[in-house]
């Protein structure tokens, strides 16, 4: 079945951050009807300039047929979409949720047996890519969920995202990839923040590393992507070390329901949580570095933002 053929989408996006307003907007500029929801004044008045609707609770969304969830956390999703104003007890049976928040996978279980009981699908379908890739459609959907649920989604993944993986039936599958896909991540920073910190340390240019490791073994994405930040000095958030220390702490919890440790991740958590903890929380995650600078009194390039005060 193709979806856009057997019934005209309704497309509501809860959460209009850097990650939803792209989705939005994507997917606003490739023809579909589609509302914003957000609590934010800002964010609801910016996509409506772009063209969109807007409402200001997930309740407002009842003529949708097709839901995304792009908010930050569990305690979130859940917020919205089972409170008095959320969306679930709002909608038609049939209906379609697109669960995109990186949750626990149990949490994700849960959250599909409760929907489904409601009458309603859902697609547990965590997202990667960064704000960058959700304005440009090319976002990395990893997705479980039932047969019917895909082909009724499958317009909305091809327009928001490269790559679609199909993962499985139950819901809990595609938090669990998006899970590995965090562990690694939150390292992969923390690594090159370190990595960075014991080169200037020894007196290293930083410009030099990065020319030197982009082009050698050492490299990986998150090193590539992440210490230009740090060499333009600008901690202007994409990804804030607050959202690492929620992933990385999801691995953690995870690893204790497993009866698993996870030694390495555990040494990246702590150092996201001392960035945390020196009040760099909502600045880039990049930003965990400073964590260096005040332990080791490093010289890192001034901060754009810092300088301007904010």
């Amino acid at each position: 079945m193709n979806s856009q053929s057997e019934q005209l989408l309704h497309i509501g996006v809860i959460g209009l951050g850097a990650m939803g307003m792209g989705i939005a907007n994507t997917l606003l500029q490739k023809g579909f009807d589609v509302t914003g929801c957000d609590i934010a004044d800002e964010a609801r008045a910016s996509f409506v300039a772009s063209g969109g609707r807007s409402v200001a609770t997930p309740a407002e969304l009842s003529y949708c047929n097709v839901v995304l969830v792009v908010v930050v956390n569990g305690n979130q999703v859940e917020q919205v979409l089972f409170s008095e104003q959320g969306v679930v007890g709002h909608l038609a049976s049939g209906s379609l949720i697109i669960q995109c928040a990186t949750v626990a996978p149990s949490q994700a279980k849960q959250l599909g047996e409760r929907v489904a009981a409601e009458g309603l699908m859902m697609l547990d379908a965590p997202i990667s890519g960064g704000a960058a890739k959700a304005k440009s459609g090319e976002l990395s959907v990893m997705a479980s969920g039932a047969a019917k649920a895909f082909s009724y989604a499958s317009d909305v993944l091809d327009a928001m995202a490269a790559k679609v993986y199909h993962l499985g039936e139950d819901p809990g599958v595609g938090s669990s990839m998006k899970l590995v896909n965090q562990l690694l991540a939150g390292v992969h920073i923390a690594t090159a923040a370190e990595a960075m910190a014991l080169g200037i340390r020894m007196g290293l240019d930083p410009e030099v590393i990065f020319e030197v490791i982009t082009h050698s073994a050492g490299n990986s994405w998150m090193f590539e992507n992440r210490v230009p930040h740090i060499l333009k000095g600008d901690y202007t958030p994409l990804s804030a070390v607050d959202i690492f220390i929620k992933d990385l702490n999801i691995v953690h919890q995870t690893g204790r329901e497993l009866s698993m440790a996870t030694p390495v991740a555990a040494s990246a958590l702590q150092q996201f949580t001392s960035a945390s903890g020196a009040g760099f929380g909502r600045e880039d995650d990049s930003a965990v570095i400073k964590v260096y600078q005040r332990l080791s009194g490093i010289t890192l390039p001034e901060a754009a933002n810092d300088a301007q005060g904010t």
